[in-house]
């Protein structure tokens, strides 16, 4: 991040939200109310995800394995993001987010050691180390149910995955949650 570079904001897309019709419409309105120069999302998993899950479970991959192709499927998923907003730049490096991004995880985090490789660590934590990298001054968490409460109860009731507590407490940031469905 440079000094003079306008404010960022990451938004992290629930693969829950990937079956709606109109997702790019509703980002679009969900970003225009926003006081952001710098808009990053951030891609869940969803069904991708679950896939390798089934796949671990089948043949035994291992955490770290399948934590590396579920981060594959991010990937994949930050392209689908990229279709519905074409207007949007899928960007694989950090510093120097363009006005409307989408953040490649595979190409940002595959190397990065900062978190975990185990299911417990979901987009969700992951969302929290690239804000982290790309200086964003708040993460809001886009997801298919409402919920107004601390990040630890959002942990206690499956919102975001069990390590995102502690991922806050290693990389402070701002976190709001906001139903898109």
């Amino acid at each position: 991040m440079y000094a003079d570079d306008p404010p960022c904001v990451t938004l992290k897309v629930g693969g829950s939200l990937y079956d709606l019709p109109d997702l790019g419409q509703r980002l679009r309105t969900f970003i225009e109310g926003l006081d952001a120069g710098r808009v990053l999302l951030f891609p869940g998993g969803g069904a991708a995800a679950d896939v390798i899950r089934r796949l671990d479970a089948d043949h035994r991959l291992g955490e770290e394995t399948a934590h590396r192709l579920a981060l594959r499927t991010l990937s994949v998923n930050a392209h689908f993001l990229h279709a519905v907003l074409p207007d949007f730049e899928v960007v694989e490096t950090l510093p120097g987010v363009p006005r409307l991004a989408i953040a490649d995880p595979f190409a940002l985090l595959d190397g990065d050691d900062a978190l975990p490789r185990r299911w417990d660590v979901t987009s969700d934590s992951l969302s929290v180390q690239c804000s982290r990298l790309a200086g964003a001054r708040e993460l809001i968490v886009l997801k298919s149910v409402p919920f107004q409460g601390s990040t630890e109860e959002a942990v206690a009731q499956g919102i975001v995955d069990p390590y995102f507590t502690e991922a806050l407490r290693r990389f402070p940031i701002d976190v709001r949650f906001a139903c898109l469905r």
